[in-house]
This record gives C-alpha cells, structure tokens and sequence, in this order.
C-alpha cells in the first residue's frame, strides 16, 4: 500500500448555509459534540501518519489560524486567501506546498467515521493506481448518508472504480464525501482563480458522463454531511448512539 505523506484541509468558504452560526466563525470551527470539525479532521490526517497539512484560509481566516496554532502536532502550513479560490483553486494556489506525490484532500465539514478494518484514507491509499488515474474519490452509498437529502453524484461502473456522472438522471446511488486523493499533474493546464474541482474532473468526461482518469471507491464506514444548523443536533445523536 502507498503511503501518503502530505494533505490538504479544505477551510477557506463562508459556510453561507450555517448561517447564522457562521456570522461569528468560519465554518471549519463549529462544534460537534464538543470537538470542532476541523479538528476531526486534523486527528484523522494525524492517525494516518501524516505530519505535515496544509489548510486554506480565507473568511475569518485568522481566527482559524489562532485556534489551530494551539494544537502541538500536526505541523500545518497556512494557504491564505484573499478571496476564496473554491476548491480547484484552493488547492492549485496551495499545489507548491503539497510535492511532487498524490495527496489527500478533504472539506472540513464532515465527519467520517471508519470502519473497523480500514479507515479511510488507507482505503484511498490502498486502492491507488499511479497508472490509471488522477483522482480517487472516497464515495458513499446516498441512501445512508446521514445529514445530506441531496441527489447524489455518481454512479459506478461494473470494474468498481470508473465514475459516471448522474447527469440528468433523479438520483444516483453515491455522494462524494468531500475526500480524495489526488495527483499534481491533475492540475497541470488548470483555469486561473477561482473554480471548482469538477473543472478538472470533467475533463476526463465522454458523452455518456464517464470519467476516464476520475475513479472512485466506496467508504464502508459512516459519514455525516454537517452542512446546516440543523444538521449539527443531527450527527450529534447519531454520534452518541452505542
């Protein structure tokens, strides 16, 4: 299994929907049974082995950056932003700091919880292919996700691993968790500013949605989008289940 040695927190967007939590303090910082989000994920990256994180910041930035200076480990290096970048931006204006490997990237407002066999991000790094792919999303059956009512993202293929876009499909059968490994010359040719990750996913895409250098794999644990106030009570309960 490879072993990634960098990541990337996602912490930089307005968290327009956790208004008016977030009219105080960026969204990475709400608490969930007590433990911020970003600090969920900042233990997560840590378990894994990682030492070295970069986090993009932008609205409130410094009050993110005070709270997470307070934590011994890991080492974190800051990617300001004067205006948020989204995340193709984001990550391609922090790209120097994260290497020449793949490297993992997540949002900060979710919370996953691993299984018993694998976590995560050893499930990412364990199905990693440096030949086929530049991307590999850590997906999630839609029906039992907890905190998200969306229409999912994708489908996937009968390898396993090949993505199709829903398109103008109702439903799909899985989300993507906000979490994913990824390589730098993803980037190479990306548009300028701000934009969003599918930018560069979709250009990989053929007429029928398939991504060919875009592929996925199905999280076996459980996963919490915390994306509104009312969500917050939500994965608590949930969390407090035995």
């Amino acid at each position: 299994m490879m072993q990634v040695k960098q990541a990337m927190i996602l912490a930089a967007g307005r968290g327009e929907r956790m208004r008016p939590i977030t009219d105080s303090r960026p969204k990475p910082l709400v608490e969930v049974a007590g433990r911020s989000l970003i600090d969920r994920q900042m233990d997560r990256v840590e378990a894994y082995g990682i030492t070295d994180v970069v986090v993009n910041t932008s609205y409130l930035g410094a009050m993110l950056q005070a709270h997470l200076r307070t934590r011994p480990t890991p080492h974190i290096r800051f990617s300001e932003e004067a205006t948020p970048l989204e995340t193709g931006g984001g990550v391609l204006k922090a790209l120097p700091l994260l290497g020449q490997d793949p490297f993992f990237v997540m949002n900060s407002d979710v919370i996953i919880c691993d299984a018993v066999q694998q976590t995560a991000l050893q499930r990412l790094a364990a199905h990693w292919n440096d030949a086929s792919m530049d991307a590999l999303l850590l997906l999630h059956p839609r029906q039992k996700a907890i905190g998200y009512d969306g229409a999912g993202d994708f489908f996937l293929e009968s390898d396993g691993l090949t993505l199709c876009r829903r398109g103008q499909r109702p439903e799909a059968d899985y989300v993507f968790t906000g979490t994913q490994l990824l390589h730098p010359r993803l980037f190479k040719d990306a548009p300028e500013g701000a934009f969003s990750m599918n930018v560069l996913y979709d250009r990989s895409r053929n007429e029928a949605g398939v991504l060919s250098r875009i592929k996925g794999v199905v999280h076996t644990g459980d996963w919490l989008h915390v994306g509104e106030p009312a969500a917050i009570a939500q994965a608590e309960a949930f969390l407090a289940l035995p």
